[in-house]
């Protein structure tokens, strides 16, 4: 392990404080300074609940590309393995964009994923009250918006075979496969039914079963699982039907859960809600216990936007945010997880603002305190040990 960030302080029962083992994946673009940004908020949790962490930083993406040829190796996998959990910054970038090579940074969640058993992405949908300015909906329809989104990560469109591009007497043809089994539904279907009972117990499942064979599996086993959960609301919609309503009232999703390619676009389209792709995190966890926790790897949705890389401007609060569904889900650290959240909106509510939440009124934007990447981690940091 390298990076080594100890607590200085021990746990109030007199105990050595626990190290919790990170692997962080920088990753490319922006990815470096976010993540730099969240392990100072997170050695600032640490320092004020008398924990501390153990850093384990891997090159992997496009950097894992230029060093080593691949964008993930399996001693990488293994180190995630290893770890109690994983932090990610971003991969990509137009460096390695060519639509015709044959090693790309994505391969690398493609490798973590798969080699990890991550099955499920969990992305929460929530609208901070102090940027609902910033968000391109009326705010009456802002009001109660708490929708957790749950996409499946390991099959369909991405991961069917055949896929790939033909010659043909027509000339050049392409082909991807869909394919879902019974089993992959399942468990994410039941993981969504648990979820919903912590929380409004209502679950959407999201599909095109008027046209696809494959939703119409995935309604069919949806509806098997909804009968061990009687006291969970279960609605079916079309994709186009959920992206519409995503649009005009989100408040109405409690727990939504789809297949891959469906979750990917229609969690990007709610992401606009919250204002900046910056501010939402997300987890992809599995089936693994650790002794603390459930394993997961944890990501802003935003990606590497190399435009501004480098510049101390990009938005570190998806990332921080990660950190603490990270402290939560797979550290059993839901009192650290709590102060990163409370010390986000406190700096929000003080006016604090990267770039990309500053609002587009300039009296209102002259209000706020424009900060960067490092600064907005200060405040958040400051914040969390008073």
């Amino acid at each position: 392990m390298t990076d080594a960030g100890l607590a200085d302080e021990v746990s109030t029962t007199g105990a050595a404080p626990v190290t919790y083992r990170i692997a962080l994946i920088p990753g490319d673009g922006v990815g470096p300074e976010v993540i730099d940004a969240t392990v100072s908020v997170l050695e600032a949790v640490g320092r004020r609940f008398g924990f501390g962490f153990a850093w384990d930083r891997l090159v992997v993406g496009g950097a894992g590309i230029d060093a080593y040829g691949v964008a993930c190796r399996p001693q990488d996998v293994e180190a995630c393995r290893d770890a109690d959990a994983v932090l990610l910054g971003a991969v990509g970038g137009p460096k390695w964009d060519n639509p015709d090579a044959s090693v790309r940074p994505e391969q690398a969640l493609f490798a973590l994923r798969g080699g990890l058993g991550l099955f499920a992405n969990l992305r929460p949908i929530t609208v901070h009250r102090q940027l609902i300015g910033a968000s391109p909906l009326r705010p009456e329809l802002l009001e109660g918006v708490d929708c957790l989104i749950l996409r499946e990560l390991t099959s369909g469109l991405y991961f069917g075979k055949p896929s790939e591009q033909r010659e043909t007497p027509d000339g050049r043809a392409a082909i991807d496969t869909l394919w879902y089994t019974e089993g992959e539904i399942r468990r994410i279907v039941m993981l969504a039914f648990e979820l919903a009972r912590t929380r409004r117990r209502k679950v959407t499942q999201v599909d095109k079963a008027n046209v696809l064979a494959t939703s119409r599996l995935w309604r069919k086993v949806t509806e098997e699982v909804h009968a061990d959960f009687p006291d969970v609301e279960l609605e079916h919609r079309l994709v186009d039907s959920a992206a519409m309503t995503l649009a005009k009232w989100p408040a109405g999703f409690d727990v939504l859960v789809t297949e891959n390619l469906f979750g990917d676009i229609l969690s990007d389209e709610a992401a606009v809600i919250a204002g900046s792709l910056g501010m939402l995190p997300s987890a992809s966890i599995g089936t693994r216990e650790t002794a603390h926790g459930r394993h997961g790897l944890y990501e802003p949705i935003h990606g590497s936007a190399p435009d501004i890389a480098g510049r101390d401007m990009a938005n570190p609060l998806g990332t921080i945010l990660s950190a603490a569904m990270m402290l939560r889900w797979s550290l059993g650290r839901a009192d650290a997880a709590e102060a990163v959240e409370a010390a986000v909106d406190r700096a929000l509510d003080e006016g604090y603002r990267t770039a990309d939440l500053l609002p587009s009124d300039a009296t209102e934007a002259a209000a706020c305190t424009r900060v960067g990447t490092k600064e907005m981690a200060r405040v958040i940091g400051d914040r969390i040990a008073i």
